[in-house]
């Protein structure tokens, strides 16, 4: 995919996920024990991108160290685009427009998805269509209300959030997230207000022409705006049920598995006397004394510790978290001293 760049939104504040991302921006947050936007940059990399621009705001040194560190695992050249002033999906197209020239096509990524989709596939579609802008849609998950995207049956968005021309027929389905914009987009979003949404703002007038297309796509997706959210997402990587195999951001890479899905990394301390019941992940460096219980459903982050006779059941704990001896963990996200309930 020569002359496709990535980038991939991260300047949010993250506030359905807080106090969680008081400590993290939302995108950097661990998933199976790997930054979210390593596994957002390792579907990218599967693509075939080479480059990729990430925008930050909140917590922006942080969010730059992390994605820094992320596009060296998986061999990505990176660019970080400034954001004094959170701007918006069109907004932040228009402020890393500098960092795109070159591109012949633009994968646009929400920061916050876990999203097992074949982006090649969608490139060639979204090429062969000569379309503006693909958007990738999916069926409405059961139970969700997000705004819905309304396509025409030849695939042509007639309506989103319920702004556009409209028209017959037409199927209501779910925005995943993911974008793939053709250059000439960038010249479609407005220079002011500073803060501009794409989907209100910049699409809406292009809809009549069937310049904006669709495609729909039913891999895994997962959107890890809540604490309930990231622990299933979490839980999803760590039973089988998203795939985790990407160049450069696999979190099993190099750990083979025991019975029932126990993944121990061979830098972790595991005493005799504690047990982990599977799925587990426990991560490099990471200690479970004696008469710790692990498990189901555990992801133990690299260089963490559970003391002597603590429980730890469908949670996951971040890096360097101690659980203290005889602590009881259950639905759960412990960062440091917060323990965030993820469910009842």
């Amino acid at each position: 995919m020569d002359g496709v760049v990535g980038m991939v939104l991260a300047a949010g504040l993250g506030t359905r996920l807080r106090p969680l991302t008081d400590l993290l921006p939302k995108p950097a947050v661990p998933v199976a024990g790997l930054p979210l936007v390593q596994l957002a940059f390792g579907r990218l990399r599967a693509a075939g991108v080479r480059r990729v621009v990430v925008n930050a705001h909140h917590l922006a040194a942080e969010m730059e160290r992390v994605a820094a560190e992320a596009a060296r695992a998986v061999g990505l050249a990176l660019s970080v685009s400034r954001e004094p002033v959170i701007a918006g999906t069109g907004g932040a197209l228009r402020e890393a427009r500098p960092f795109l020239a070159g591109a012949e096509a633009i994968v646009l990524w929400n920061g916050d998805i876990l999203f097992d989709v074949d982006l090649a596939a969608i490139v060639a579609a979204h090429r062969e269509s000569r379309a503006l802008a693909t958007l990738v849609l999916a069926p409405m998950p059961q139970g969700a209300t997000y705004a819905t995207v309304d396509v025409d049956p030849g695939m042509a968005v007639r309506r989103i959030a319920g702004l556009g021309p409209g028209g017959d027929a037409l199927v209501p389905l779910h925005f995943t997230g993911v974008h793939v914009l053709s250059p000439a987009l960038l010249d479609h979003v407005p220079p002011s207000p500073f803060a501009c949404d794409v989907n209100r703002s910049v699409y809406p007038p292009l809809l009549a022409a069937g310049q904006v297309r669709a495609v729909v796509a039913t891999g895994y997706w997962n959107d890890l705006g809540t604490p309930e959210r990231y622990l299933q997402a979490n839980l999803d990587l760590l039973s089988g049920g998203a795939p985790a195999s990407l160049p450069g951001a696999d979190p099993f890479a190099g750990i083979h598995p025991g019975p029932a899905r126990v993944f121990v990394s061979a830098e972790a301390m595991v005493d005799p006397g504690a047990r982990l019941v599977g799925p587990v992940l426990v991560g490099p460096g990471a200690v479970v004394e004696a008469g710790g219980v692990v498990g189901p459903d555990v992801v133990l982050g690299a260089g963490c510790r559970v003391g002597r006779g603590a429980v730890v059941e469908r949670a996951v704990v971040w890096p360097r978290t101690v659980i203290d001896p005889g602590e009881k963990l259950s639905r759960t996200v412990a960062a440091g001293r917060l323990r965030v309930r993820a469910g009842s």
